[in-house]
């Protein structure tokens, strides 16, 4: 049976996490289609088949069975013809110092745009994998060079375009001074893409600037502040792929205040508005929300209000999704976080040694976002705390996880 096709797997997988037998997960399918479906015999033997692997299925049926399973189409049936992966440097058909010049030189034809766009699309596609720090220092002086633009003489396109790139550029900045640390820095860059964003009226920079005040709300314990920042942007962001993360930030925060009706119903809300959006030519892209991220803002959910089950197959589609076939790491953040809901689930279950094995293995990653992992660490600290409090072990690693809250 391993020869079956991943979304064959996955079926399956979903499927026991909600406890689930064949008949009643066919028929639970009725709940989500418009149409009729054939009878319960006849849908029994075609999920019996879709888990063998024995037939994927159609346009029709492969966004039921994602709905019945609660996750994004494109994330359990991925399309076959997916953008190739882009060389970001060399397709701008200019290096570094070739951009400068022309910059310095005021040639800023539609030429040096393109390289300026593909060099911001190259450093938010970075964000993952990049170490943080070295990053910082290069969006910075792309960030100054652009607004230092604003003073030459540019055409009204030109002048909004360029400060639209600033805007996603203070974005990223603002994200990786938050990830090490550097709070009211971030907060300062945050404001300044808020800013770029309304003089560019460029609706995904306002909805991202928005978004970066909603998970700093929840990573400091605000969750009305992070409904109320999820709130307003959706407001500015219009159809901009953001308002998906945004509904997730949402359902993050209802699951920690204990409100599973309002989760349940955000997550409903992301899955249909991600289903209804083409899938992305660059999911590499920080600033992009690709459909395998949406069974990470789940996961994240289903591990708070205790689901172990769900948060566990999630978990395991996270590392898999994220991981390359040389096992090279694409989103290590989104897989340390994944590692940690791995051990809370098996400490909840008894299982000590694994919980610390994934624990510990979540905090020795190169690539850290030290308030989110330590918002999510505080999850499985707080399980060893009340469940193994006298265990010598249990009490070294919550001292790591202390550690990280603390200032450097």
């Amino acid at each position: 049976m391993s020869d079956r096709p991943s979304w064959a797997k996955r079926i399956r997988a979903m499927r026991e996490s909600r406890g689930w037998s064949q008949a009643a997960a066919a028929e639970e399918m009725r709940r989500h289609s418009e149409s009729a479906l054939p009878d319960a015999q006849n849908l029994e033997r075609r999920w019996k088949a879709w888990e063998l692997g024995e037939n994927k299925p159609g346009a029709h049926y492969a966004p039921i069975i994602a709905a019945t399973l609660g996750t994004a189409t494109a994330s359990l049936f991925p399309p076959e013809n997916k953008p190739a992966t882009v060389d970001l440097i060399a397709s701008s058909g200019m290096d570094t110092l070739e951009i400068v010049s022309r910059i310095n030189i005021s040639d800023i034809n539609s030429a040096t745009l393109d390289a300026l766009r593909i060099t911001v699309e190259r450093l938010c596609s970075e964000y993952a994998s990049s170490d943080p720090n070295s990053l910082i220092v290069e969006g910075r002086q792309w960030l100054r060079r652009l607004v230092e633009l604003q003073d030459r003489r540019l055409t009204l396109s030109q002048r909004r375009e360029t400060l639209e790139l600033a805007g996603w550029l203070a974005l990223l900045v603002g994200c990786l001074e938050y990830d090490t640390g550097r709070r009211q820095a971030a907060e300062a860059t945050r404001q300044a893409a808020l800013r770029l964003g309304a003089e560019s009226e460029t609706p995904g920079v306002l909805g991202w600037a928005h978004e970066m005040k909603a998970w700093f709300a929840l990573t400091n314990g605000d969750y009305r502040g992070v409904i109320a920042a999820a709130e307003a942007g959706r407001g500015a962001s219009g159809n901009h792929s953001v308002g998906v993360q945004l509904i997730a930030q949402e359902a993050k925060a209802y699951a920690r205040m204990g409100r599973h009706r309002e989760m349940e119903q955000a997550l409903d809300i992301g899955r249909k508005q991600l289903d209804s959006l083409p899938y992305p030519d660059n999911i590499q892209n920080h600033f992009v929300v690709d459909p395998s991220k949406y069974d990470f803002y789940a996961m994240d959910c289903y591990r708070h209000v205790g689901d172990n089950d769900r948060a566990r197959e999630l978990s395991e589609e996270v590392i898999r999704a994220g991981t390359d076939f040389d096992n090279r790491e694409r989103w290590p953040m989104r897989i340390a976080e994944a590692r940690i809901t791995l051990g809370v689930a098996a400490a909840r279950e008894g299982d000590l040694d694994e919980a610390l094995i994934h624990g510990r293995r979540a905090l020795s990653g190169p690539r850290q976002s030290l308030p989110s992992l330590a918002m999510v660490s505080r999850d499985l600290g707080q399980v060893l705390a009340d469940r193994y409090a006298n265990e010598q072990e249990a009490a070294a690693y919550l001292e790591q996880i202390r550690s990280l809250a603390r200032p450097s």
